[in-house]
């Protein structure tokens, strides 16, 4: 069994793997040390290198098993209090519902994740999953129901760059 700052190293290792852009190196990472923190029973670091890990097999194109791995963890966050991580989570998890053409159960996860960030008061983070969300409406044809979420992701953002006030203004004119 790993001590615990083996098991850590073994997480940072993988987050400088990601970032350089070695993502079946870092996924390695990322589950022996989820798989480390599960044997010392720390299972909400444990369920945070899963998340990492989901993230780096949906950019490796393995969206079946990126929900596999960040499936439940939510729950783990929500039993410690964490809504920023919960909220996360369920947002790793409609992505990969997302690359899997899941549209309504990714729908229902990107606007649990939206609930979840909005009351732990992040607010860019909630806006990046309502245009997830309304990337999906656009998607089906539902331009209302997507003008409707941008117009949200675009109030949660707290520094708005020109093309979204822009953007933010036309939307109000056309609801």
């Amino acid at each position: 069994m790993a001590s615990p700052s083996e098991i850590m190293r073994l997480g940072e290792q993988g987050k400088r793997d990601f970032e350089a852009g070695r993502y079946a190196t870092a996924a390695d990472g990322f589950r022996r040390a989820a798989q480390g923190y599960a044997e010392i029973s720390d299972r909400v670091n444990a369920a945070e290198q899963k998340n990492n890990l989901s993230v780096t097999l949906l950019k490796m194109r393995r969206a079946q098993e990126a929900l596999d791995e960040a499936f439940g963890t939510d729950e783990v966050f929500a039993v410690a209090g964490d809504m920023k991580r919960q909220g996360m989570a369920l947002n790793n998890q409609a992505a990969a519902l997302q690359d899997l053409k899941r549209d309504d159960e990714a729908l229902a996860a990107f606007e649990r994740s939206a609930q979840l960030l909005e009351q732990a008061g992040e607010r860019e983070l909630r806006a990046v999953v309502l245009k997830a969300a309304a990337a999906i409406q656009l998607r089906r044809g539902r331009i209302s129901e997507s003008g409707l979420k941008m117009l949200g992701a675009l109030g949660s953002t707290d520094r708005p760059t020109l093309v979204e006030r822009v953007l933010k203004w036309l939307l109000r004119i056309w609801r």
